[in-house]
């Protein structure tokens, strides 16, 4: 991959128990052999799918339960989507129709806009134009009965709390009432402290949010890539509506990494997985398949949501179009990557349909 690719097209993916040098360099799996896949699980059904004619009709306002989402009527709900790729370089995805045909054709019941901060041509340089795109897919998400995460894509979050700040609100002000809407607050930080960096940042967005939203879910990015959910445990935010961000890659992240999840579940916090991949950390490289369907058999069987990482016609593993795919769907099978195949098969295995 050439220089400017790496630069312009960076993958968001990496592990802690790899030590990254930047989110573009290719990680090893931690398991030379995959391991033999564990027979699956069958989730049980969520309910008032049967009158309703899409999923925000179905399960209504969100909030948090125990380890649990749960739905307007209390019910644990589990969502399985998409995740588009950073705004500014894979912007052409940011369309009504993407939105549309992952509804439609992939039954996804969540998408998430990840909405480049920082890196070139992020918001932090072109606000209106990154906040236009963010905009399209959650009117598209509204429209199409499907909730949508409005990502701040960032590994510096900490760096940019005004222009947060800022954004947030606008966000709450222009869709706070609508239940579809999921705020992620900060994708994935470095190695800083949960307690001295990211819970005040956390609180102080969350502030924002709170002054025109007061019940939407928001998902809260945790320490090292968003792994480390188990240091929230007895130091948690102050929100009754808060999830936190457990993102991991199948080739690379095994049991250790379920281990630390099953800490912040047996501490009666509530995780989403806002971006996962089937690939090695890098976004790149194998795909374990095994280790996939063990992943989504633990996800299913704690009712944990999930975005896969992502849209994207970029030449990698965990992109799941090929090159040219059009940015309006209507992608055809030879269209997706193997990595779009196994995760379009498994949302329409597992997704309720209307």
């Amino acid at each position: 991959m050439s220089l400017f690719l790496l630069i312009s097209c960076s993958s968001d993916a990496e592990s802690e128990i790899i030590d990254p040098v930047d989110t573009e360099e290719t990680a090893d799996a931690t398991d030379d052999e995959p391991a033999a896949p564990e027979p699956e699980s069958t989730p049980e059904p969520d309910t008032n799918t049967e009158t309703a004619t899409n999923v925000v009709e179905a399960y209504g306002q969100l909030s948090v339960s125990g380890s649990k989402i749960v739905d307007e009527n209390n019910n644990p709900i589990q969502l399985r989507g998409m995740s588009l790729f950073w705004s500014q370089w894979m912007g052409h995805y940011y369309t009504t129709g993407t939105v549309n045909w992952l509804h439609a054709d992939w039954n996804a019941t969540v998408v998430r806009a990840a909405m480049g901060i920082e890196d070139a041509d992020g918001y932090i340089s072109n606000p209106a134009t990154e906040k236009a795109k963010v905009f399209a897919v959650i009117d598209a998400a509204i429209d199409a009965g499907i909730y949508v995460i409005v990502d701040w894509h960032s590994h510096h979050a900490e760096d940019h709390i005004p222009e947060a700040k800022a954004f947030f609100a606008e966000v709450a002000q222009k869709y706070g009432d609508q239940p579809n809407i999921i705020y992620e607050t900060y994708n994935e930080p470095l190695d800083v402290s949960w307690t001295g960096v990211l819970k005040p940042y956390h609180e102080t967005i969350i502030a924002e949010i709170r002054k025109y939203d007061p019940d939407n879910l928001i998902i809260c990015g945790t320490r090292t890539w968003s792994q480390r959910v188990d240091e929230v445990v007895g130091h948690e935010i102050n929100d009754a509506n808060v999830a936190y961000t457990l993102h991991y890659y199948a080739a690379t992240h095994k049991q250790e990494l379920r281990d630390i999840a099953q800490i912040a579940l047996n501490n009666n916090l509530a995780i989403f997985v806002t971006e996962y991949g089937v690939t090695e950390a890098s976004g790149n490289g194998y795909i374990d398949e095994a280790s996939a369907n063990t992943w989504w058999n633990y996800l299913d069987d704690h009712k944990i949501s999930w975005c896969n990482w992502s849209i994207a016609d970029k030449d990698e593993s965990a992109a799941a179009l090929t090159s040219g795919a059009s940015g309006s769907g209507n992608w055809a099978e030879s269209e997706l990557t193997v990595s779009g195949k196994l995760v379009r098969s498994e949302l329409l295995a597992k997704n309720p349909t209307y």
